[in-house]
């Protein structure tokens, strides 16, 4: 083993800092535990921290991310790596784990950074704002977002053309490039998964036209243009910059759809794309908002108050399916679907359509486990080995999962399954210690 390899422990290992994985690390850290929490983007917060509101109360996901997420970044039983990936995990014996992490070089000093933005200012590179879904540019020198937390610049090294205008401006002298990746060999007594999922991407459907058109988009890159920290004060078609007047919204997009592997409900995309539909209609009063749906699958608490709630405000619901989009020379898009309720084909014209993608597994995690089998489920979600009567047990005695690892779930779902693991992480702690 390497020289330079560090070395460490924790109680407890939280693989993902998403909402979830969070929630499982403050509620282990707020009982005495030591927790060490492991986030492969440059931010705590998941995808939640970039969402508009949650359904169905139309509360502002950031207002209620950011003060968690500080609360997560402050407790002093916390340690944080962003930035960084879990390699290796083996379970040495009975709350005896051993984790290989590597925290990947920002090229910027986290405690000397004051998120001033000079080098951001400075920098002469603009490649496309991923933490943006691509809508607009960002510089090679960036911070990820105005609410990122921490709050702190990195270099985007593969894009960099080691120009050194950054370092010239950079009032604390943070910026280092000689910074290599720094790898930690890590003993816990219980390891956490939390490592979310991932959307459907709708380049996989060619008959909808994403990535062809630029009117059609994802119902996250719409979730962008309807966020606080959005990159336009508008709502606006991507293809030309004008306001659209008619959207649409085509659910079930990579979900219940064997041919594109995913047969599944993803449970989430009806309330989301009736939540946009709602803020569309208050951010663009005179637009006409359309929702192409097989079947409105209203089943959590207030859900189908709330879909009520978004037909009293106008909002069209049409049952049908999406068969293939046609784009018109103006931009227009031609949807050409199945009226299931008059059993006929019919078309109509819209200026923007919002694809609602479903939600896949993130199966990753399952590789870095080694010598005892993380199993999946038939879906390739974290299979839960008993989902009854203990739904974060895995098939490792002393590994957890939480939130949508496990299977599509909604933000108190997820809250909920967090705290379930970090009950049974520590009962695992209490038994074995």
């Amino acid at each position: 083993m390497a020289d330079n390899i560090k070395t460490s422990s924790y109680d407890a290992l939280v693989i993902g800092a998403g909402i979830a994985g969070g929630e499982a690390a403050l509620n282990l850290a707020n009982n005495g535990y030591s927790v060490l929490l492991v986030e492969k983007d440059l931010s705590v917060g998941g995808k939640m921290i970039l969402l508009s509101k949650v359904f169905p109360t139309l509360d502002c996901a950031a207002c209620i991310t950011t003060p968690k997420v500080s609360e997560i970044s402050r407790h002093p039983g916390i340690t944080i790596y962003t930035g960084s990936e879990v390699r290796r995990v083996v379970k040495k014996s009975e709350n005896n784990f051993e984790a290989e992490v590597v925290k990947h070089p920002r090229y910027v000093i986290e405690d000397d950074c004051t998120a001033c933005q000079l080098c951001e200012q400075a920098c002469p590179v603009v490649v496309k704002d991923q933490y943006q879904y691509n809508l607009v540019g960002r510089k090679a020198a960036f911070i990820p977002f105005s609410i990122a937390s921490p709050r702190v610049a990195a270099i985007d090294i593969e894009n960099c053309t080691l120009c050194g205008a950054c370092e010239k401006v950079c009032p604390t002298k943070c910026i280092d490039f000689t910074m290599e990746p720094e790898e930690f060999l890590v003993s816990v007594g219980t390891v956490i998964v939390a490592t979310g999922f991932r959307l459907f991407d709708p380049l996989n459907m060619p008959r909808y036209g994403y990535g062809e058109y630029k009117n059609v988009l994802t119902s996250m890159e719409m979730e962008r243009q309807l966020a606080p920290t959005r990159p336009f004060n508008t709502i606006l078609r991507p293809g030309d910059g004008k306001m659209p007047d008619k959207l649409a919204y085509v659910l079930c997009t990579g979900s219940r759809d064997a041919t594109v592997g995913n047969p599944i409900c993803s449970q989430i995309c009806c309330m989301y794309s009736i939540k946009q539909a709602q803020l569309l209609m208050g951010a663009l009063p005179m637009a006409d908002v359309t929702i192409y749906y097989i079947n409105i699958r209203s089943f959590g608490k207030g859900f189908e108050e709330f879909y009520e709630q978004a037909k009293g405000m106008g909002v069209n619901f049409i049952k049908g399916k999406i068969g293939k989009i046609t784009e018109k020379e103006n931009g227009n898009l031609v949807l050409r679907y199945e009226d299931i309720n008059e059993n006929r084909l019919r078309e109509a014209e819209h200026d923007m359509v919002i694809l609602s993608v479903g939600v896949l597994p993130n199966p990753d995690a399952a590789s870095i486990f080694q010598g005892e089998e993380l199993k999946l489920d038939h879906l390739n979600f974290i299979g839960q080995a008993r989902p009854l009567a203990n739904p974060s047990e895995t098939s490792i005695k002393g590994v957890f999962v939480a939130g949508t690892a496990s299977g599509p779930m909604d933000i108190p779902d997820s809250i909920l399954s967090a705290g379930s693991a970090s009950s049974e992480a520590m009962s695992y702690l209490i038994r074995k210690g």
